[in-house]
This record gives C-alpha cells, sequence and structure tokens, in this order.
C-alpha cells in the first residue's frame, strides 16, 4: 500500500531555517506544543485526515488487489500547500497526529505528501502533552507503524465495501436513501433483538411478604418471608412460589398470629478490591451514569483535557493521558505519583505495599496507558477556576478514579438474619463499611442498609406485615453506555470507534431515545434490521450482523497489526464471501415499509383518515391522501401543564417536543407556538415556587424541583413528614 514519495524542494526562507516542522491534528494541540517546544520548532495542524477515500464513489478498485484511491479531503487543498510549503523550508519533518491506528494512517498520508520516507524516524507518539512527555517524544523519532497503518486501511476498505455496496441494494429493496455499515449494522441488531425480547415478555406475578418486627431494646427489622417447612419459596431470587393474593394473604395471617424467633446471625467481612483507572469505554459508561454525557460529548470533553488547558503558572498544559485507550495499565512513573499523593495526603492504611495492577479482557494496545491526570498534583480543587463546569466535572471523575486506583481495599460487613415464624422462614441482609480504604475518595455502592445484630433465640415483636404485589419486567433497552459496554464484551469495535456508532443510527433515524433515554427501534430501523437478518445471518457466508463474525473480523484487523496476518488476505477472503451472499440478497423481493398509524380523525381540508407519518424529524400527522392532500400538522404530546407564560390567559398547554439536528435532543415547548414563545430544555411541573412564585421545573440529577429564578428546591411532602 506504500505510495511514491513527492520529492522535496531546496527552498528555504530565513524564518524556517534550521527548524523542526511538527504536525499534529488539531490547532488546539498545536498552540498547545508551540508553547512547550519554542521557536526552534514550527508546529501546524493537519485537521484531522488531509487524504481521504472520496465520498462520491467506492473508490477501491477490487479487479486490483483491492487498491484504494485516495484524494485530498474537499476543501483542504490550500492546507496541503501551506504543509507542503513548510515541510520544504523546514530542515526536519516530524509527524505527531495521535497515538492510535487512526493516527498513523493520518502519518502516513502526510509522509507521502511531503515527502518524508516511512522508513525514516519520523514518527512521535505523544501520549500526554506535558513538557516532559513532548520533548522525549520529539527527541526519540520513529519510522512509521506500517502494520498500524495496514490495519487501519484494511478496516477503511472493509466498511467502504460494505457501505457501497449493501447501501445501494437497501435504496432498491425497501427505501431510496438507507444506507448500512459494519458495525452500526450489528449494534442494530443488538437494539433491535432487545426490542423483540420487551415486545414477547409475558409478565410473571409474584408477591413479596414482609415482617417489621422489632427487638425488646427497640432494634428493628424488617425481614423478607422466604421459606416455607424448610423448602425455599424463591427461584431465581424472586418468591415465585408466592404466586397471588391468597397465598400471600394466608401467610400474612399465619405470621401475624406468631411471634419471630431468630435461628441465626452471621456476620462476614470482605474486601472489596479497588476499582481500576479508566479506559475508553469505562470512562464514557461512568460519565454517562454519574454526570449524564453522552459518549460523544465525553470524548469531545477529553479532547479538550488532553490537549491542554492554560493552568496558572505552567501555561498550557495537557491534563490527561490519550483517551481513546483499551489499556489498563499505568506506567511506572504514575503509580510512584499516585503513591506519593495517597502517602502525603491519607494515613498509611490507605496506601497498600505494593501498587494495584489491573490487566484488561482480551487483545489490548499496550503501548497506551489507561486514562489518567498528567499531573495528581493538579487537583479539581486548584482547577476549578481554570476548567469549565464540563470540564470540571470530567476531570474530577478521572483524578478520582486514578488515585482510588491505588489505594487499599475497603473492608465491607455482610450480615445475614434469619429467623422462624410457625412454619415459615425469614431472612434480612445487611451490609456495613467496617474501612472506606479506596471508597473514601471513589463512591462504594452498598446495596443493603446496616444491620443491627440480634441473638439466636431471642423473640421478635411483629409490628405489621405487608403484602407487596409484583410483576417480573421485561429487559430493559440499551442506553448508549450499556450498549458500548456490550460491543466492547462482544469484540465489537474498538475505542476510537464507541462514540459514533449510536451517532450514526440516529443520523439515519434506525433508532431514537425512549421516555428515559434509552435507544428504541424505529419502525424503519427494524425493517432494515429484518432485511439484513434474513440474508446477513450466521447461517450465511458473509454474517455481518452476526456478533461473533464482526468479531472476528476486529480479531482479523489486530493480527494484522501485530503482522500476523496480511491485509489483502483479510480482505479477499471477506469479498469473496460477501459477494456470494450479495448475490442472493439481490434475488430478494422488495420489502414493505409498516403502513402508516391511522389516528382516527379525519383530515380538515379533505376528509381523507390522518395517519402518524415519519420523516427526518421524527413523527407527525399528515393526510393519506398525499401527495393530492398535503396537509400536516405535528404530534402534540401534552405533558399535562398549562404553559408558564400563557395558560391561565390564553390556554397554551406544555408539549414535548424533539430538536431538529443531532441526536435530538427532548425540549418543551407552548402548544401555542409561534403566537408563544415559552421555551424550556427542562419539563415545567405546573407548580409554583414557595419563594418567588414563578414556575418549578424538573432538573436531571435533581431529586426536587427547582425555580430557575431564585434557585429554591420544592421539597417532596415525605420529606418534610421524615
Amino acid at each position: 500500500m506504500a505510495k511514491t514519495a513527492v520529492k522535496k524542494t531546496n527552498s528555504t526562507s530565513k524564518s524556517a531555517k534550521g527548524k523542526t516542522l511538527v504536525v499534529v491534528e488539531s490547532p488546539t494541540k498545536a498552540h498547545t506544543l508551540s508553547k512547550i517546544l519554542g521557536s526552534r520548532y514550527m508546529v501546524k495542524a493537519s485537521i484531522g485526515h488531509i487524504r481521504d477515500l472520496p465520498k462520491s464513489r467506492m473508490a477501491i478498485d477490487i479487479d486490483n488487489d483491492f487498491q484504494p484511491e485516495y484524494i485530498i479531503v474537499k476543501g483542504k487543498a490550500k492546507l496541503k500547500n501551506e504543509l507542503v510549503k513548510a515541510a520544504s523550508e523546514c530542515e526536519k519533518v516530524l509527524l505527531a497526529s495521535d497515538p492510535d491506528r487512526e493516527g498513523e494512517a493520518i502519518a502516513w498520508h502526510l509522509s507521502d505528501i511531503l515527502g518524508v520516507g516511512t522508513e525514516s524516524p519520523s514518527r512521535i507518539r505523544i501520549y500526554e502533552i506535558t513538557s516532559k512527555a513532548v520533548k522525549e517524544a520529539v527527541n526519540n523519532p520513529e519510522p512509521i507503524d506500517m502494520n498500524k497503518v495496514n490495519a487501519q486501511q484494511a478496516r477503511r476498505i472493509l466498511d467502504r465495501l460494505v457501505g457501497y455496496t449493501l447501501s445501494p441494494l437497501l435504496w432498491k429493496k425497501i427505501r431510496y436513501g438507507l444506507s448500512a455499515g459494519r458495525v452500526q449494522s450489528v449494534a442494530l441488531t443488538l437494539i433491535c433483538d432487545r426490542e423483540k425480547e420487551i415486545q414477547s415478555f409475558i409478565p410473571r406475578e409474584y408477591w413479596v411478604v414482609t415482617v417489621n418486627a422489632s427487638a425488646e431494646d427497640g432494634r428493628v427489622y424488617s425481614l423478607k418471608v422466604e421459606s416455607l417447612e424448610g423448602k425455599s419459596l424463591l427461584k431465581d431470587g424472586k418468591p415465585f412460589l408466592i404466586s397471588n393474593a391468597e397465598e400471600a394473604e394466608k401467610i400474612a395471617l399465619e405470621v401475624s398470629r406468631n411471634e419471630v424467633v431468630v435461628t441465626n446471625f452471621n456476620t462476614k467481612t470482605s474486601n472489596r478490591n479497588a476499582l481500576p483507572p479508566f479506559k475508553t469505554s469505562t470512562l464514557q459508561q461512568e460519565a454517562a451514569r454519574r454526570l449524564s454525557f453522552s459518549p460523544r460529548r465525553t470524548m469531545r470533553i477529553a479532547q479538550s483535557l488532553f490537549e491542554g488547558v492554560a493552568v496558572h503558572g505552567r501555561g498550557t498544559t495537557g491534563l490527561i493521558t490519550y483517551m481513546r485507550t483499551d489499556s489498563l495499565r499505568l506506567a511506572p512513573e504514575a503509580l510512584s505519583m499516585a503513591r506519593n499523593f495517597i502517602s502525603n495526603s491519607f494515613s498509611e492504611k490507605y496506601l497498600p505495599e505494593k501498587p494495584n495492577f489491573f490487566s484488561s479482557k482480551g487483545r489490548s494496545q499496550d503501548a497506551h496507558e489507561a486514562i489518567r491526570p498528567t499531573d495528581v498534583t493538579l487537583t479539581p480543587e486548584f482547577l476549578e477556576d481554570v476548567l469549565n463546569k464540563d470540564q470540571h466535572k470530567l476531570y474530577s471523575i478521572i483524578w478520582k478514579r486514578y488515585l482510588a486506583s491505588q489505594m487499599t481495599p475497603a473492608v465491607v460487613a455482610s450480615s445475614s438474619l434469619d429467623a422462624e415464624s410457625g412454619p415459615y422462614g425469614l431472612r434480612q441482609t445487611g451490609a456495613s463499611l467496617i474501612f472506606d480504604g479506596w471508597s473514601a475518595i471513589w463512591p462504594l455502592d452498598l446495596k443493603d442498609d446496616s444491620l443491627a445484630i440480634a441473638e439466636p433465640g431471642e423473640n421478635l415483636t411483629v409490628a405489621s406485615v405487608e403484602k407487596d404485589q409484583r410483576f417480573t419486567k421485561p429487559p430493559v433497552r440499551y442506553s448508549e453506555a450499556r450498549l458500548i459496554k456490550t460491543l466492547e464484551d462482544k469484540g465489537v469495535g474498538r475505542p476510537s470507534t464507541y462514540a459514533t456508532i449510536v451517532e450514526t443510527l440516529y443520523d439515519r433515524d434506525y433508532v431514537e431515545k425512549d421516555e428515559n433515554k434509552r435507544l428504541m427501534p424505529t419502525p424503519l430501523g427494524m425493517t432494515v434490521d429484518g432485511f439484513l437478518l434474513k440474508y446477513f445471518n450466521e447461517q450465511s457466508s458473509s454474517a455481518i450482523v452476526d456478533v461473533s463474525f464482526t468479531a472476528r473480523m476486529e480479531e482479523n484487523l489486530d493480527d494484522i497489526e501485530d503482522n500476523n496476518k496480511q491485509w489483502l488476505g483479510v480482505i479477499s477472503a471477506f469479498w469473496n464471501d460477501f459477494s456470494k451472499t450479495m448475490d442472493d440478497a439481490e434475488k430478494a423481493e422488495r420489502v414493505a415499509l409498516p403502513p402508516p398509524e391511522p389516528i382516527g380523525e379525519d383530515c380538515p381540508e379533505c376528509g381523507e383518515p390522518l395517519v402518524k407519518k415519519r420523516g427526518r424529524f421524527g413523527e407527525f400527522i399528515a393526510c393519506s391522501g398525499y401527495p393530492k392532500c398535503k396537509f400536516s400538522r405535528p404530534i402534540l404530546d401534552k405533558i399535562g401543564v398549562k404553559c408558564p407564560k400563557c395558560g391561565d390567559s390564553e390556554g397554551g398547554e406544555v408539549i414535548k417536543r424533539k430538536s431538529k439536528k443531532g441526536k435530538r435532543r427532548t425540549f418543551y415547548g407552548c402548544s401555542r407556538y409561534p403566537e408563544c414563545d415559552f421555551v424550556s430544555w427542562d419539563a415545567p411541573t405546573g407548580d409554583n415556587c414557595p419563594e418567588c412564585g414563578g414556575p418549578m421545573f424538573k432538573k436531571t440529577g435533581k431529586k426536587h424541583p427547582v425555580c430557575p429564578e431564585c434557585g429554591s428546591e420544592k421539597a417532596k411532602k415525605s420529606d418534610n413528614e421524615e
């Protein structure tokens, strides 16, 4: 795949004479490196890929060993000429694109354009943007890693072959303008399979009987009925054998007539080892869980922390190591830095005798480290006035997780109380923290409350018996973070691709978010997935929607990077099987999309039935007589609250809407728009603030409604009663 080098010119300007040109990907990174390296270096940004496959055609010569046809990215000809000129004027060129496969490919493209030999020591890989790390990288350049380049190009060619062959098939068989991708199709199948599980789920009834009892000295317990005459009533952790109200009532009557006698109390102490530092996927998951950040938002913020911010007394400094990594390794100096900080900030009980080491499942690119702060002394508190709100939140969890990973285990006491009431066996469990260890800095979520010690043989007095009817619940839809974890666990995708997978499904209108911000396939997504499953399933020779098949392809790409396989052999084998499957799919009948759903109203203009339709921006109401009649209106998703602005005077109601760009976030507006321009990202509750009388709103992460005018939080009645 090597390209012919462009010959360097001999013209040298006085300003560039003797300088070294350093080419990075982003302008922010270029700015940071310029300050670190000084006047002997000229630092310029390629702004990502400067050369790529054209979008207008496949540009893969299948008959000529799958050779790709690269062109200068549209709009970058001027930048390319500037870089060529700078390279010709400088004495030396260093290629400092990101230290991963994608970055290696960018460096290779630049080496060809700038006339730098791939075997010359021109490639530097910067894993953290600090003065020490940057200068060390600059002083130790290496040749471009062509195995990494070949692995990236193999992925690019595979994706192009699939996308530019499969998409036209979908146009013919389903609807014009559809598209399909290699990894995204697997993600769509996972989402659709989960939806099918939910739709076919049949709830199962069971009852939980809880006995509230107390000891003579005031200790209180809440025990669950779990056995009858020594035989467990539980199955899969739930009392399925208490299956109806009659059985629950029978148990409640029996227990209320008898004293509860403690038969056993047991406490077991165990260590909870520290969690590892973050890698890309776990950072995205925790940022979603704790900060409500989407994967793309997380990576955008992490990129800014990596590239550098202005720190008091230090200038522009990169605050974290490279954020696209599947490694849990920490460098020796990083281990030493953490241990020194723990030793100086905590008692000796918090510092283990030896560093904690963690290993990644499967193959990881261990040249990278885990994601960590570049300097642990730059605490979140110190940087509070330096970082914006989002940066500070993300940096805080990275800093805390890194430090916690090198602390001693937390010690937890797990207790269980067994008791009897007539023929029934009762049980309560509890947990308490004996020593916080690493949880002093990173929260340890204990599921149970602490449990007061009870003595075997003592009697407990029954205060009340509660009967709670419950039903098994269907599996929940994937959140973005959970989908990424599932893909990672199954070996699909890589750190550099996680954040874009779901975004692509949104853009194609295959997936949308439900009211709980989880991923729900659209009817179009289900139709596309059904067609792909029919012809590209695990029984076919090219099972591109099968998780195992895609995971094996990821392994092949890893083998190319490790020089254990040749890229051409991997691509050829894939194409041979894929072509056969495509031949079968080409014979398929055209697939009909689900018919629009009638809403039970007639069109006010022509009298034909009105139906729900879906367009670029979601669902809307339209006339079934289209195109003869073009009447349409938005769907008014009312939340049962009057508009805070015009509700009392004009009768406006708050409706839920979707933004028209990106992931189409939910927002709230007035049903009388454009007459009333009320709009809010947060849902109004319909209540007024007890302090200032303004409208109250539900805010993400807040337990109670909040008044944006005065900041007051309206407490719930139950809290006041407590």
